[in-house]
């Protein structure tokens, strides 16, 4: 079984850069009369407040009480749909690889912003697992990755996982004795592990054949 990570790994991170530094404090600056760059330094003096070790940091919906925002979020998502940038190579990858494997999405991204970007794919994935949505972790963990293989009946030297993150995609996926894969697309990474692209990863999952 393969499993990616989502944004930084298949599609770049431009689709949630900008619903949250743009969107939420441009419906911030409508309700307080500000301009966007003010909207935009006290919406982040929010987040920060919260700060990313938090499962609210991720949740759209808490956002929207906390900041006093009116509108549907699902529909501010779809807006920026055709902001979601796939990588140039992740679409010949995800064909070339349906098919042979089975294929899976293992991401901390909300639910509700998956949804959207797996529109830009190609429909071809068994399953979708968020972190923060499915089991309410704040980052991937070991335990992300051993109650995925547990839920889908795969031992986890059975799976290949790839990612952006060193910590939480590769690290965690190592311990829980998943295959795991650092995609570091700077190069500036070292090791077997470590892959530019996601060519390079297809070239590794035939070594584990």
């Amino acid at each position: 079984m393969v499993s990616f990570d989502m944004e930084g790994t298949l599609i770049d991170h431009n689709f949630s850069d900008l619903f949250w530094e743009t969107d939420i404090p441009t419906l911030y600056g409508r309700k307080h009369g500000l301009d966007l760059e003010t909207a935009r330094e006290r919406v982040i003096s929010e987040y920060k407040q919260i700060g990313d070790e938090r499962p609210e940091w991720y949740d759209a919906g808490y956002w929207f009480t906390r900041l006093g925002l009116e509108g549907d979020i699902r529909e501010l998502l779809n807006r920026r749909r055709e902001d979601c940038r796939v990588y140039t190579e992740t679409r010949p990858v995800l064909e070339r690889l349906k098919g042979r494997y089975p294929l899976i999405i293992s991401s901390n991204t909300m639910r509700e912003f998956l949804e959207v970007q797996l529109l830009k794919l190609p429909p071809i994935f068994d399953q979708v697992f968020s972190a923060t949505s499915d089991f309410g972790m704040v980052k991937k963990s070991e335990d992300f990755y051993r109650r995925i293989c547990r839920m889908l009946g795969v031992p986890p030297n059975e799976v290949a996982h790839v990612g952006d993150n060193q910590r939480f995609d590769y690290e965690a996926a190592k311990k829980a004795g998943v295959n795991a894969y650092h995609l570091d697309r700077t190069g500036d990474s070292e090791g077997a592990h470590a892959i530019r692209d996601l060519t390079e990863f297809e070239e590794r999952l035939k070594n584990l054949e």
